[in-house]
Protein backbone atom coordinates (compact mmCIF):
# COMPACT_ATOMS: atom_id res chain seq x y z
CA UNK A 1 0.00 0.00 0.00
CA UNK A 2 1.06 3.37 -0.94
CA UNK A 3 2.15 5.32 1.85
CA UNK A 4 0.90 9.22 2.59
CA UNK A 5 3.42 12.29 1.71
CA UNK A 6 3.80 14.69 4.26
CA UNK A 7 5.81 18.10 3.72
CA UNK A 8 7.03 19.54 6.44
CA UNK A 9 8.30 22.98 6.26
CA UNK A 10 10.57 23.35 9.23
CA UNK A 11 11.42 27.38 10.17
CA UNK A 12 14.91 29.04 9.67
CA UNK A 13 14.35 29.63 13.24
CA UNK A 14 13.62 26.92 14.23
CA UNK A 15 17.30 25.64 13.18
CA UNK A 16 19.02 28.44 14.40
CA UNK A 17 17.02 30.56 17.21
CA UNK A 18 17.00 34.11 17.24
CA UNK A 19 18.71 34.34 20.61
CA UNK A 20 21.25 31.39 19.42
CA UNK A 21 24.69 32.33 18.31
CA UNK A 22 25.45 32.22 14.90
CA UNK A 23 28.02 29.18 14.76
CA UNK A 24 27.80 25.34 13.09
CA UNK A 25 28.02 23.62 16.65
CA UNK A 26 24.71 25.59 17.36
CA UNK A 27 23.12 25.00 14.40
CA UNK A 28 23.82 21.15 14.75
CA UNK A 29 22.77 20.85 17.99
CA UNK A 30 19.28 22.21 17.23
CA UNK A 31 18.82 20.05 13.99
CA UNK A 32 20.01 16.95 16.70
CA UNK A 33 16.85 17.65 18.29
CA UNK A 34 14.86 18.34 15.18
CA UNK A 35 15.69 15.33 13.44
CA UNK A 36 14.84 13.27 16.66
CA UNK A 37 11.02 14.64 16.52
CA UNK A 38 10.95 14.27 12.89
CA UNK A 39 12.24 10.78 12.33
CA UNK A 40 9.29 8.36 13.48
CA UNK A 41 7.56 10.08 11.09
CA UNK A 42 9.33 8.48 7.96
CA UNK A 43 8.45 4.90 9.01
CA UNK A 44 4.25 5.26 7.84
CA UNK A 45 5.14 8.68 5.62
CA UNK A 46 6.84 9.22 2.79
CA UNK A 47 8.24 12.77 4.24
CA UNK A 48 9.77 15.59 2.45
CA UNK A 49 11.45 18.24 4.23
CA UNK A 50 11.85 22.05 3.03
CA UNK A 51 13.58 24.48 5.79
CA UNK A 52 14.05 27.91 5.98
CA UNK A 53 17.22 29.74 5.49
CA UNK A 54 16.94 33.50 6.89
CA UNK A 55 19.60 33.42 9.49
CA UNK A 56 21.95 31.88 7.45
CA UNK A 57 21.99 33.91 4.90
CA UNK A 58 21.93 36.94 6.64
CA UNK A 59 25.33 35.23 7.74
CA UNK A 60 26.53 34.64 4.63
CA UNK A 61 26.20 37.90 3.53
CA UNK A 62 27.80 39.86 6.52
CA UNK A 63 30.59 37.11 6.26
CA UNK A 64 30.90 38.41 2.57
CA UNK A 65 30.31 42.14 3.49
CA UNK A 66 33.47 42.13 6.20
CA UNK A 67 35.70 41.15 2.59
CA UNK A 68 35.67 43.62 0.44
CA UNK A 69 38.35 42.38 -1.81
CA UNK A 70 35.79 40.51 -3.36
CA UNK A 71 32.20 41.60 -4.99
CA UNK A 72 29.45 39.64 -2.50
CA UNK A 73 28.16 36.70 -3.87
CA UNK A 74 24.71 37.38 -5.37
CA UNK A 75 21.59 36.23 -3.21
CA UNK A 76 21.02 33.00 -5.86
CA UNK A 77 24.14 31.84 -5.04
CA UNK A 78 23.72 31.95 -1.48
CA UNK A 79 20.32 30.94 -1.57
CA UNK A 80 22.18 27.74 -3.26
CA UNK A 81 25.03 27.46 -0.06
CA UNK A 82 22.83 27.63 2.23
CA UNK A 83 20.59 25.22 1.09
CA UNK A 84 23.59 23.19 0.84
CA UNK A 85 24.71 23.68 4.40
CA UNK A 86 21.64 23.42 6.15
CA UNK A 87 20.60 20.07 4.22
CA UNK A 88 24.25 18.56 5.06
CA UNK A 89 23.38 18.59 8.49
CA UNK A 90 19.70 17.75 8.54
CA UNK A 91 20.53 14.53 6.43
CA UNK A 92 23.83 13.78 8.57
CA UNK A 93 21.73 13.49 11.62
CA UNK A 94 18.72 12.03 9.99
CA UNK A 95 20.99 9.47 9.16
CA UNK A 96 22.29 9.17 12.63
CA UNK A 97 18.80 8.16 13.83
CA UNK A 98 16.51 6.36 10.79
CA UNK A 99 17.47 2.69 9.92
CA UNK A 100 20.65 2.23 7.93
CA UNK A 101 18.92 1.09 5.06
CA UNK A 102 16.25 4.46 4.91
CA UNK A 103 17.43 6.39 1.80
CA UNK A 104 17.87 10.24 2.22
CA UNK A 105 18.39 12.71 -0.38
CA UNK A 106 18.67 16.12 -0.72
CA UNK A 107 18.16 18.31 -3.91
CA UNK A 108 19.17 21.84 -4.42
CA UNK A 109 16.00 23.34 -5.75
CA UNK A 110 15.47 26.11 -8.06
CA UNK A 111 12.19 27.89 -8.06
CA UNK A 112 10.89 29.91 -10.82
CA UNK A 113 9.93 33.39 -10.63
CA UNK A 114 8.48 35.60 -13.23
CA UNK A 115 11.09 38.66 -13.76
CA UNK A 116 7.42 40.77 -13.87
CA UNK A 117 6.09 39.74 -10.72
CA UNK A 118 4.98 43.49 -9.09
CA UNK A 119 6.88 42.58 -5.89
CA UNK A 120 10.04 43.69 -8.22
CA UNK A 121 7.97 47.06 -8.02
CA UNK A 122 8.54 46.96 -4.21
CA UNK A 123 11.35 45.59 -2.47
CA UNK A 124 10.19 44.40 0.66
CA UNK A 125 12.57 41.72 2.12
CA UNK A 126 15.52 43.04 4.43
CA UNK A 127 18.92 41.13 3.36
CA UNK A 128 22.37 41.78 4.89
CA UNK A 129 23.87 44.17 7.19
CA UNK A 130 22.70 47.63 7.94
CA UNK A 131 24.48 51.24 6.46
CA UNK A 132 24.62 54.51 7.86
CA UNK A 133 22.87 56.34 5.19
CA UNK A 134 25.71 57.80 3.05
CA UNK A 135 26.89 54.68 3.01
CA UNK A 136 23.39 52.98 2.05
CA UNK A 137 23.08 55.68 -0.62
CA UNK A 138 26.35 55.31 -1.97
CA UNK A 139 25.83 51.28 -2.45
CA UNK A 140 22.50 51.92 -4.44
CA UNK A 141 24.28 54.31 -6.39
CA UNK A 142 26.98 51.77 -7.46
CA UNK A 143 24.99 48.95 -7.62
CA UNK A 144 21.08 49.57 -8.00
CA UNK A 145 20.06 48.24 -4.99
CA UNK A 146 17.06 49.74 -2.93
CA UNK A 147 17.76 50.26 0.71
CA UNK A 148 14.49 50.90 3.22
CA UNK A 149 15.16 52.27 6.82
CA UNK A 150 15.56 49.24 9.51
CA UNK A 151 14.84 51.03 13.09
CA UNK A 152 18.22 53.73 12.99
CA UNK A 153 20.19 52.40 10.12
CA UNK A 154 19.52 51.86 6.49
CA UNK A 155 19.10 47.92 5.14
CA UNK A 156 18.92 46.49 1.44
CA UNK A 157 15.50 45.30 0.92
CA UNK A 158 14.69 42.38 -2.20
CA UNK A 159 11.87 41.57 -3.84
CA UNK A 160 9.64 38.40 -2.77
CA UNK A 161 7.85 37.06 -5.81
CA UNK A 162 5.84 34.47 -6.04
CA UNK A 163 6.69 30.67 -6.39
CA UNK A 164 5.74 29.41 -10.10
CA UNK A 165 7.16 26.21 -10.43
CA UNK A 166 9.58 23.84 -8.88
CA UNK A 167 12.19 22.36 -11.24
CA UNK A 168 13.41 19.69 -9.91
CA UNK A 169 9.83 18.12 -9.02
CA UNK A 170 10.01 15.04 -11.11
CA UNK A 171 13.62 13.82 -9.40
CA UNK A 172 11.63 14.91 -6.12
CA UNK A 173 9.15 12.65 -7.09
CA UNK A 174 11.41 9.86 -8.29
CA UNK A 175 13.49 9.82 -4.76
CA UNK A 176 9.73 9.33 -3.06
CA UNK A 177 9.07 6.18 -5.00
CA UNK A 178 12.00 4.77 -3.92
CA UNK A 179 11.02 5.62 -0.48
CA UNK A 180 13.55 8.53 0.47
CA UNK A 181 13.34 11.20 2.75
CA UNK A 182 13.48 14.03 0.75
CA UNK A 183 15.46 17.62 1.65
CA UNK A 184 14.17 19.89 -0.88
CA UNK A 185 12.92 23.71 -1.82
CA UNK A 186 15.27 25.48 0.90
CA UNK A 187 15.11 28.88 2.06
CA UNK A 188 11.90 29.11 -0.60
CA UNK A 189 14.20 27.64 -3.52
CA UNK A 190 16.78 29.32 -5.40
CA UNK A 191 14.83 31.93 -7.33
CA UNK A 192 15.65 31.38 -11.04
CA UNK A 193 13.79 32.83 -14.67
CA UNK A 194 14.31 32.73 -17.64
CA UNK A 195 16.01 35.44 -19.39
CA UNK A 196 14.16 37.84 -21.12
CA UNK A 197 17.48 38.35 -23.98
CA UNK A 198 18.51 34.93 -23.75
CA UNK A 199 15.24 33.06 -24.59
CA UNK A 200 15.45 29.58 -22.86
CA UNK A 201 18.07 30.01 -20.74
CA UNK A 202 17.79 30.14 -17.23
CA UNK A 203 19.86 32.75 -15.08
CA UNK A 204 19.79 33.59 -11.17
CA UNK A 205 17.58 36.38 -9.63
CA UNK A 206 18.23 38.53 -6.51
CA UNK A 207 15.05 37.91 -4.40
CA UNK A 208 13.73 36.22 -1.65
CA UNK A 209 10.75 33.31 -2.07
CA UNK A 210 8.63 33.28 0.65
CA UNK A 211 9.63 29.74 2.19
CA UNK A 212 6.00 28.78 3.37
CA UNK A 213 4.45 29.82 0.05
CA UNK A 214 7.22 27.39 -1.79
CA UNK A 215 6.72 24.95 0.51
CA UNK A 216 3.01 24.99 -0.16
CA UNK A 217 3.47 24.91 -3.70
CA UNK A 218 5.84 22.07 -3.02
CA UNK A 219 3.22 20.04 -0.88
CA UNK A 220 0.06 20.68 -3.82
CA UNK A 221 2.51 19.78 -6.67
CA UNK A 222 3.53 16.20 -4.60
CA UNK A 223 -0.46 15.94 -3.80
CA UNK A 224 0.37 15.49 0.30
CA UNK A 225 -1.76 14.19 2.35
CA UNK A 226 -0.70 16.45 4.99
CA UNK A 227 1.37 19.80 4.86
CA UNK A 228 2.89 21.36 7.85
CA UNK A 229 4.70 24.67 8.66
CA UNK A 230 6.78 23.76 12.18
CA UNK A 231 7.72 26.84 13.65
CA UNK A 232 8.85 28.40 17.56
CA UNK A 233 4.89 28.56 18.59
CA UNK A 234 2.53 26.30 19.09
CA UNK A 235 -0.24 27.32 16.70
CA UNK A 236 -2.27 30.40 15.27
CA UNK A 237 -3.26 32.67 17.98
CA UNK A 238 -5.97 35.51 17.88
CA UNK A 239 -4.65 38.72 20.02
CA UNK A 240 -1.25 37.45 20.39
CA UNK A 241 0.77 38.85 23.40
CA UNK A 242 -2.54 40.49 24.86
CA UNK A 243 -4.21 38.72 27.85
CA UNK A 244 -6.98 37.62 26.02
CA UNK A 245 -4.88 35.25 23.05
CA UNK A 246 -6.64 32.38 22.02
CA UNK A 247 -5.33 29.52 20.46
CA UNK A 248 -7.59 28.82 16.96
CA UNK A 249 -7.35 24.41 16.59
CA UNK A 250 -8.89 23.36 14.06
CA UNK A 251 -10.17 26.27 11.60
CA UNK A 252 -11.63 26.38 7.75
CA UNK A 253 -9.91 28.80 5.46
CA UNK A 254 -12.39 31.30 5.25
CA UNK A 255 -12.46 31.57 9.42
CA UNK A 256 -9.02 31.74 9.31
CA UNK A 257 -9.57 34.93 6.41
CA UNK A 258 -11.80 36.94 8.58
CA UNK A 259 -8.77 37.54 10.49
CA UNK A 260 -5.93 39.70 10.18
CA UNK A 261 -1.99 38.15 10.62
CA UNK A 262 1.29 39.99 10.77
CA UNK A 263 2.65 39.82 7.17
CA UNK A 264 6.11 39.10 8.71
CA UNK A 265 5.79 35.99 10.67
CA UNK A 266 2.13 34.29 11.05
CA UNK A 267 0.76 35.97 7.77
CA UNK A 268 2.91 34.18 5.04
CA UNK A 269 2.06 30.62 6.77
CA UNK A 270 -1.91 31.47 7.47
CA UNK A 271 -1.62 32.25 3.61
CA UNK A 272 0.17 29.21 2.88
CA UNK A 273 -2.49 26.63 4.37
CA UNK A 274 -5.28 28.71 2.82
CA UNK A 275 -3.89 28.36 -0.24
CA UNK A 276 -3.32 24.49 0.46
CA UNK A 277 -6.64 23.50 1.58
CA UNK A 278 -8.51 25.34 -1.17
CA UNK A 279 -6.13 23.52 -3.92
CA UNK A 280 -5.94 20.07 -2.36
CA UNK A 281 -8.74 19.59 0.14
CA UNK A 282 -6.17 17.82 2.48
CA UNK A 283 -5.09 18.88 5.93
CA UNK A 284 -2.73 21.79 6.32
CA UNK A 285 -1.16 22.56 10.04
CA UNK A 286 1.09 25.11 11.79
CA UNK A 287 2.71 24.29 15.18
CA UNK A 288 5.67 23.36 17.18
CA UNK A 289 8.41 20.78 16.26
CA UNK A 290 8.71 19.06 18.97
CA UNK A 291 5.01 18.85 18.58
CA UNK A 292 5.36 17.29 15.31
CA UNK A 293 3.67 13.81 15.94
CA UNK A 294 0.32 14.95 18.41
CA UNK A 295 -0.10 17.47 14.99
CA UNK A 296 -0.01 14.21 12.54
CA UNK A 297 -2.59 13.13 14.99
CA UNK A 298 -4.57 16.19 14.77
CA UNK A 299 -3.99 16.84 18.45
CA UNK A 300 -2.00 19.72 18.30
CA UNK A 301 -1.18 23.11 16.18
CA UNK A 302 -4.15 24.80 14.41
CA UNK A 303 -5.48 22.41 11.98
CA UNK A 304 -6.56 24.20 8.60
CA UNK A 305 -9.16 21.93 7.09
CA UNK A 306 -12.06 22.86 4.36
CA UNK A 307 -14.84 21.05 6.70
CA UNK A 308 -14.19 21.44 10.42
CA UNK A 309 -15.21 17.73 12.48
CA UNK A 310 -17.87 18.17 14.60
CA UNK A 311 -15.79 16.42 17.49
CA UNK A 312 -13.11 18.89 17.00
CA UNK A 313 -14.99 22.28 17.01
CA UNK A 314 -13.56 24.02 20.01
Amino acid sequence: MRKPTIVVALGGNALLRRSDPMTAEVQRANIKVAVEALAPLAEDHNLVLAHGNGPQVGLLALQAASYPAVEPYPLDVLGAQSQGMIAYMLEQELGNVLPPDKPIATLLTMVEVDPDDPAFDDPTKFVGPTYVKRKADALAGKKGWVFKRDGGLWRRVVASPEPRRIFELQPIRWLIEKDAVVICTGGGGIPTAFSKERPNTLIGVEAVIDKDLASELLARELGAALFIMATDTDGVYLDWMKPGQRRLGWVTPDELEAYEFPAGSMGPKVEAATRFVRATGNRAAIGRLEDITRIVAGDAGTNIVDDVPADRRA
